[in-house]
């Protein structure tokens, strides 16, 4: 059986995978635009730690880590954007520092060194001037688990621009439209979480519990699935069916082989050539002389001999 016929080929399986690779990747980017990091995670001591990570927003979570020393750096995806960053929680100890800087690196004079004395109703929302902010937070080897901050940071475009996206109501920034209507208060208004039509047409967009991409992925990895199993058991039912036609013409020809045998190779019957012929000829007037073979004698013991013809004496009558 060839895939082809009459099951799924290559193309189409080759289709569905690209197809559910394409929805995962999809869905993959969108979920990327909205991030959330743990500090103890992006300050472990590996190559990552020095990557400038691009964002349109994120959320980093930190909570009692100790004897920290690192330096975090975010930038935005267009230069005409810059960083605003919003706590929903601070409490540092006051031997902790979280120092944020308005800049690719941890050099110069920094923008804002928080600790203790800092909480998030008196700093409200800061903005940077570049399309990059770079934190450095150190700790020391004491704490509780009370100790650390919950901080939201947007790339925002401001109101000069053209907004092709979502636009915030209070100051009119302008934010990723992914970012709207995920859980977090991204403009500092609450206008990209409020109960808009934007919101409900995002809850609505689920099948059976699942959104939508989700669904169209199970679906498609069920149906690949299926496919698979019927090309699998038709290709075992033709194997069967081959072996079995084999099978049975080996059979048949060793049951005409064993009839030619007996008819044409036991004792007292004639026998045949390999190329199909008979070995005896007709002469003298159509008696029957055997050239070879026991057509006349059958094989004793030792096989068919033959003997050499004896002279007669002839008595003449007298």
């Amino acid at each position: 059986m060839r895939l082809g016929d009459g099951g799924p080929g290559p193309p189409v399986l080759v289709t569905l995978v690209t197809l559910i690779l394409i929805l995962c990747n999809n869905e993959f980017v969108r979920a990327d635009k909205s991030k959330s990091y743990s500090m103890q995670t992006l300050c472990k001591n590996h190559f990552l730690q020095q990557l400038y990570r691009k964002i349109d927003g994120a959320v980093l979570w930190s909570q009692n880590e100790r004897n920290l020393d690192c330096v975090i750096t975010f930038q935005t995806h267009s230069i005409l954007q810059r960083f605003m960053l919003r706590f929903d929680g601070l409490q540092l100890d006051c031997n902790d520092h979280l120092f944020i800087y308005d800049g690719a690196h941890a050099v110069g004079t920094y923008k804002f060194d928080l600790s203790c004395k800092n909480t998030k109703q008196t700093l409200g929302a800061m903005f940077t001037r570049t399309n990059y902010v770079t934190l450095k937070y150190v700790t020391d080897n004491w704490g509780t688990d009370t100790n650390g901050f919950k901080l939201v940071i947007t790339a925002v475009k401001d109101p000069k621009h053209d907004c092709t996206e979502f636009r915030c109501n209070l100051r009119e920034f302008c934010i990723a439209t992914d970012l709207v209507c995920d859980g977090i208060n991204h403009c500092a208004d609450g206008s990209d979480e409020s109960s808009n039509n934007l919101c409900q047409n995002n809850d609505t967009g689920t099948i059976l519990g699942l959104e939508v991409t989700w669904f169209v992925v199970v679906v498609i990895s069920t149906v690949l699935v299926l496919l698979v199993v019927i090309v699998a058991v038709s290709v075992c039912a033709c194997r069967h069916g081959s072996w079995n036609n084999r099978h049975g013409n080996s059979v048949q020809q060793q049951n005409a082989s064993y009839s030619l045998a007996q008819m044409y190779g036991s004792n007292g019957h004639m026998p045949v050539k390999p190329g199909g012929g008979s070995t005896t000829t007709l002469a003298d007037g159509g008696m029957l002389h055997a050239t070879s073979g026991n057509w006349c004698h059958p094989a004793g013991p030792q096989g068919f001999r033959t003997h050499p013809a004896r002279g007669r004496p002839y008595c003449p009558a007298g």
